[in-house]
């Protein structure tokens, strides 16, 4: 398959990686961009483990601290990756999203051992806090970046949609999805969706394809990258 991958520029390329070892071939046309905040080191005194709900998360908190010594609780593979390749070593993987992540971490730990720090970009939408601190738990959000929609497709993915060269599109999130719908719609190629497979992580992010007609949708089985991946073959 030729393949449209979403993704901001740095996941893109790994993801472009993976898939190439899979037989596919890519077209990278992040329809995002991340923006990591500046600021002061982050004060970790006391906190007892790292919330982790995306390898971005990670990655801006690595820029704001030189501790790796506290653990790492990550919501899938791919962020329990970007974790230990940036020097973490107590890293735990729920292995799926936030909700996984947040009824994982009470096996895991104590409220008693003290507060959560949650890496988070500017959109996150505090559900993990609050299952938390149902549970409990003490938890501080550190916001750390911002996610940003681009203005419109690369030229290369517009050429490429327009000569019906595209068979898949991945989306790893609502935000994503209705992106791609909003650019598409932006440069009057929606009609060209019809000749594509959706690949979403999760049944919102096909959900907000809508009203966009594609040739097939498939759910990940799992929201991870993996199961993502897994979709096209």
């Amino acid at each position: 398959m030729r393949v449209l991958v979403t993704r901001p520029l740095d996941d893109a390329l790994e993801i472009q990686i993976l898939l190439a070892a899979r037989g596919h071939e890519v077209v990278v046309a992040p329809l995002l961009r991340v923006e990591f905040r500046h600021g002061a080191e982050i004060d970790l005194t006391g906190v007892q483990a790292i919330l982790a709900t995306s390898a971005n998360g990670v990655r801006a908190l690595a820029r704001r601290t030189g501790r790796r010594d506290l653990p790492v609780f990550a919501v899938g593979p791919q962020t329990a990756q970007a974790a230990r390749a940036l020097g973490f070593n107590q890293v735990r993987s729920a292995d799926g999203d936030a909700v996984a992540l947040a009824q994982a971490v009470p096996s895991w730990t104590s409220p008693k051992a003290g507060p959560l720090l949650h890496a988070a970009g500017a959109d996150a939408p505090g559900k993990l806090a609050d299952a938390l601190t149902a549970s409990g738990f003490q938890v501080r959000s550190e916001i750390l970046y911002d996610v940003i929609a681009v203005d419109e497709l690369s030229a290369n993915a517009t050429a490429e949609i327009v000569a019906n060269r595209i068979d898949a599109v991945l989306l790893f999130s609502p935000r994503s999805a209705r992106a791609f719908v909003q650019r598409l719609n932006e440069a009057g190629l929606t009609e060209h969706a019809t000749r594509m497979i959706a690949g979403c992580i999760s049944q919102a992010t096909a959900s907000a394809l809508a009203p966009l007609t594609m040739k097939e949708v498939r759910i990940a089985a799992r929201p991870n990258q993996e199961s993502l991946l897994n979709c096209l073959d």
